[in-house]
């Protein structure tokens, strides 16, 4: 079947076949049009070369900067493409390993997409991250818990108001990350849309004041973080809140990232992403 779908996929790249014609056919291999339009974004990731990656990455423009956070200058990375005047804006969270160079990747990545993003560093109250990753890890168990929430949305607000941004704000974030990004859509109502990733949740009585569209990705074996899914859900839906969430099977936590190999999962980080930058094109516009 894969390689029929990859066949099929070809005709349609190559211009043999229409668009309204090759979603059709898509829809009739997968067994709906709700699963073929979750599986075209992945076909088109995997149709580009590394030759064409590292040339999107290319196109971005990156430097380190400073912005103001709860009572301490804040380090940052930011990126952008090098063409254009006006883009939507991504705050990038860390993982627990501080700002280091997979995250600056990860930022660098998500300028290529066609955003101004910004990765700041969670540890500059306390000098910035070092570049030891046991001293990173230790040195994130001392940061002030509330302080550093305060320091993300501010985060937020410098991009709200940066005059490469067109004033709309997402954030995602990657394990520590992905449970920050959950805490800085409860204290953050001008954040216009947050993606967790396998990211602890907020407490059941906070979720009434996220305001921000959610998408949010789990792994399949992660039993700490999943065992906070069925109440967050039950929350979000008793509040109205717009969510999607998903699953991915045979992934564990840590999925996304590729500077790990035995916890990397290439096809569902693919499929991961594919959704992140849409759902940010789609609500950042």
């Amino acid at each position: 079947m894969e390689e029929k779908i990859n066949a099929l996929y070809d005709d349609y790249r190559s211009g043999h076949t229409g668009r309204r014609i090759f979603l059709k056919r898509l829809a009739l291999m997968t067994g709906s049009t709700a699963a073929a339009m979750t599986l075209l974004p992945l076909l088109e990731d995997n149709q580009l070369s590394a030759a064409e990656k590292r040339k999107k990455i290319s196109e971005v423009l990156a430097e380190a900067v400073t912005y103001q956070g709860d009572q301490c200058e804040m380090k940052a990375y930011l990126a952008h493409p090098s063409k254009g005047k006006k883009f939507p804006a991504v705050v990038v969270i860390q993982e627990i390993f501080g700002l280091n160079d997979h995250i600056r990747e990860v930022t660098r990545r998500m300028a290529g997409e066609g955003f101004l993003a910004l990765a700041p560093d969670a540890l500059s109250p306390l000098g910035g991250t070092p570049e030891d990753t046991t001293s990173a890890r230790e040195m994130m168990g001392k940061l002030d818990a509330a302080q550093t929430v305060n320091n993300y949305v501010a985060a937020v607000k410098y991009l709200k108001t940066h005059p490469l941004s067109n004033g709309k704000v997402g954030c995602t974030g990657f394990c520590w990350g992905g449970a920050m990004t959950n805490q800085v859509a409860v204290n953050c109502p001008s954040l216009d849309a947050a993606v967790p990733y396998y990211g602890s949740q907020p407490k059941t009585e906070e979720v009434p004041k996220i305001k921000a569209p959610l998408l949010i990705h789990y792994a399949e074996n992660d039993q700490r973080i999943n065992a906070g899914i069925e109440a967050y859900e039950k929350a979000l839906k008793e509040n109205n809140k717009e969510f999607q969430s998903f699953i991915y099977p045979g992934t564990g936590h840590g999925f996304n990232n590729d500077s790990a190999p035995q916890r990397y999962h290439e096809q569902a980080a693919k499929l991961a992403w594919s959704r992140t930058v849409a759902f940010f094109r789609e609500k950042l516009k």
